[in-house]
């Protein structure tokens, strides 16, 4: 066992300390109002960067940068093997530059960039581009693949897609959770947004939900045909209406099995996959305590979901 594996997982344990809890983010919610949940959070994990005068958006998004830190942190401690897992981890960060990269393309505002050091797969070429086309182009020619169209929703979806692939290849212990998150990705775009997968988008699910429930013409047929390795995240949504129960029960599981990975004894890759699952599961919760706070406060069941 190499003196790097024991530090990388040492330091995975160590960083659980870093993470609100469903307590703390309940506190944060019930605040009632914006000042109140910031005050909260200037005193916990959370408190790097943040603005004591910042907008809801700005605090959520000190959150994830602070998540992004850790997981760099902890990225430091690890033999190769370790920082390959996390960038695949990761790469809903280096999508969300890539959203607001196509965003600014568009002439909307968008924040600086994540910084993302050595949990990029391909940012450095991707931030050069300057049209949709150019984006395709850079993803194309990475281990992103092509998203297959170069719509922003096409662009998105498509590297969310190839996300979950690259996590169900990359990090067995993480396979039904990537999985489950092409599932609810898949319906979300099908029956909530009505839009048709893109041919490698649709290629790509079905290497992890299988091509008839990728072709399925209903929601409940999509439920019926999906593997078992998937069918566990629709859970809770009859409906495609439904589909926010359903991710907030995804949540719940990453954060209930990483907390098992987390604890396991040894110097696998499983205890860091635990601690992302667990410190990424803190940070959507906290984000959305923020968001009921700015609301007003916890109120019916979809608060209570949420928190």
């Amino acid at each position: 066992m190499g003196a790097g594996r024991v530090a990388g997982v040492t330091r995975a344990k160590a960083v659980l300390s870093r993470r609100l809890g469903a307590s703390g983010a309940r506190d944060i919610a019930a605040s009632g109002t914006p000042a109140g949940a910031l005050r909260r959070l200037t005193d916990s994990p959370y408190r790097r960067g943040l603005d004591a005068g910042a907008t809801l958006e700005e605090a959520q998004r000190a959150v994830t940068s602070t998540l992004l830190w850790n997981l760099r942190v902890l990225a430091g401690w690890q033999p190769r093997d370790g920082v390959n897992a996390l960038r695949v981890l990761a790469a809903g960060f280096e999508i969300a530059n890539v959203r607001d990269l196509l965003r600014a393309s568009a002439g909307a505002d968008s924040p600086p960039p994540y910084r993302l050091r050595a949990l990029a797969t391909a940012w450095p070429r991707i931030s050069r581009a300057r049209t949709n086309t150019g984006v395709r182009a850079a993803l194309a020619a990475s281990p992103w693949g092509d998203p297959g169209a170069d719509s922003p929703a096409a662009l998105v979806t498509g590297m969310r897609i190839s996300a979950a692939v690259r996590m169900a290849s990359t990090v067995p212990c993480a396979g039904d959770w990537a999985a489950g998150r092409a599932a609810l990705l898949v319906a979300r775009e099908r029956f909530v947004s009505g839009r048709r997968l893109t041919e490698p988008s649709a290629r790509r699910a079905s290497r992890l939900l299988g091509p008839e429930a990728v072709r399925a013409p209903s929601f409940p047929e999509f439920r019926r045909l999906l593997p078992r390795a998937a069918r566990w995240a629709t859970e809770g949504a009859g409906r495609a209406e439904d589909l926010w129960r359903a991710e907030a029960h995804w949540w719940k599981r990453i954060e209930q099995d990483g907390l098992a990975l987390a604890r396991r004894s040894g110097y696998g890759i499983e205890p860091v996959v635990g601690a992302v699952a667990v410190l990424s599961a803190d940070a959507w919760r906290v984000r959305g305590a923020l968001e009921l706070a700015a609301r007003g406060g916890p109120a019916g069941e979809a608060d209570d979901v949420l928190v």
